[in-house]
């Protein structure tokens, strides 16, 4: 994990990405027990973004450091790393409120455990539902924290379903 936070610094400080957080399972096991999870997936803000998105310079840029793409992901180190775009206003926001930590004395910023448990909540698949309910049991989140911050993002409807379906029976 340490040289994908030291190719995610060196990438921002050249200006390839404008931002970036770690999300999905390898962000939750900061907040839960380890997960089982095949990649690392981070997002990403582009710089200049105003149509299609590209990840040519990102590809371009690992290449040249000597990392190579497998598949969907670039391998940087003992990890497959998913570069996703932000893809909505709540990802967009996940990724500029991420907490900054470290590894081995390396910068990398994480996603909150609020923003990945309403992320999760909008996909909606029973990996996510697993996710939001480790969250919750671990307490790095309430479910008045996922309520509120789901309301923001449209989510409020999907809350209660949740809610009903895995915490109030």
């Amino acid at each position: 994990m340490k040289a994908l936070a030291q190719l995610l610094n060196e990438m921002l400080g050249a200006g390839v990405i404008a931002d970036y957080a770690i999300f999905g399972a390898v962000a939750q096991m900061r907040y839960t027990q380890a997960m089982a999870t095949l990649d690392a997936d981070v997002l990403v803000g582009l710089p200049g973004t105003g149509g299609l998105v590209l990840l040519t310079p990102i590809y371009e840029f690992c290449a040249a450091r000597g990392w190579r793409p497998e598949g969907e992901a670039i391998r940087v180190g003992d990890w497959p790393v998913q570069f996703v775009p932000v893809f909505s206003p709540l990802t967009a926001a996940a990724m500029r409120e991420a907490e900054a930590g470290a590894v081995d004395g390396v910068p990398l910023r994480v996603v909150r455990a609020d923003y990945l448990a309403v992320i999760a909540l909008s996909v909606g698949r029973a990996k996510d539902q697993a996710r939001i309910l480790a969250l919750l049991e671990s307490q790095a989140v309430t479910p008045d924290q996922i309520a509120a911050l789901a309301a923001r993002h449209g989510l409020q409807d999907a809350w209660p379903r949740f809610r009903r379906r895995f915490l109030d029976g």
